[in-house]
């Protein structure tokens, strides 16, 4: 089906569409985008341990900021009296990265869909500007609409595309942890080192301690943890949802092989809302 280009006049000249015979209605639209970064820059990110500060906090003050002065920015926008602008992040460790998604709603004659996608845009650029002292080399990418409702032409949502195969992820990727070549016989007097961030080492009341490999049934991440509750039920909020993890400073899943002498950092999620 052909369609036509509003913001263009007869003459093929751009203009701002006349919306003023429109009927105001309730509108909203959804934008994510995404800031792909080094492992460790994740790391120091949820630690707030990053120069600049709150990362989180400052992007989501951009995000909000970009989709009021839209207008301003993208030149046939029109300004719109926006009632409610949510900018929301989420940590992805296997990325790894942090996924932004960006809410704006409006009772308009107008559409939101660039306010949600300036927002979006706008709070990924503000997360390479606080992180880019540490790393250069992060990645914006994948600003898309994912919904939006109301107005003439009724609700769209994005049809999410097939899940990619996983990559290989760090150097057990592809091997099974549990897979040990029969029972699993720990190194006599080997330890892994283990460090708790942020408000998980508030809550245990611990900033680091030493495991011994023997108090595993093998050498994983879940065992750790396994073997760190049978120690002391306080480290039963590891078994938390989301609850995140590094191994030697890289971001990890709990299903990691451990050698003798790793360090596993435990850590909370970091979202917005």
């Amino acid at each position: 089906m052909s369609r036509t280009f509003t913001h263009l006049n007869a003459r093929g000249e751009a203009h701002m569409v006349d919306v003023g015979d429109k009927p105001v209605s309730h509108r909203e639209a959804r934008a994510s985008a995404r800031v792909r970064m080094a492992a460790e820059t994740l790391v120091r990110l949820v630690e707030g341990g990053l120069p600049k500060g709150d990362v989180l906090a400052t992007a989501r003050i951009a995000g909000i900021q970009a989709a009021k002065r839209t207008a301003e920015l993208i030149p046939l926008c029109h300004a719109l009296p926006l009632s409610s602008v949510r900018i929301d992040f989420d940590i992805d460790p296997a990325l790894p990265g942090v996924l932004v998604e960006a809410r704006c709603r409006v009772e308009g004659r107008t559409g939101v869909e660039m306010e949600a996608l300036t927002a979006a845009s706008v709070a990924c650029l503000t997360l390479y500007d606080m992180c880019k002292a540490v790393d250069k080399a992060m990645v914006v990418e994948a600003l898309q609409l994912e919904r939006k409702t109301g107005g003439k032409s009724g609700d769209w949502q994005r049809v999410p595309a097939p899940d990619a195969p996983s990559g290989a992820e760090g150097e057990n990727a592809g091997a099974d942890p549990g897979d040990t070549g029969g029972d699993y016989v720990a190194p006599q007097g080997a330890c892994v080192q283990v460090r708790f961030f942020a408000e998980l080492r508030e809550r245990l009341q611990c900033d680091s301690l030493s495991v011994p490999m023997t108090d595993m049934d093998t050498p994983t991440i879940i065992a750790l943890k396994q073997a760190l509750i049978a120690r002391d039920s306080r480290f039963a909020a590891l078994d938390e949802p989301r609850v995140l993890c590094a191994l030697n400073r890289r971001m990890s899943k709990f299903d990691a092989s451990l050698s003798p002498g790793d360090e596993v950092a435990f850590f909370p999620p970091v979202t917005g809302g």
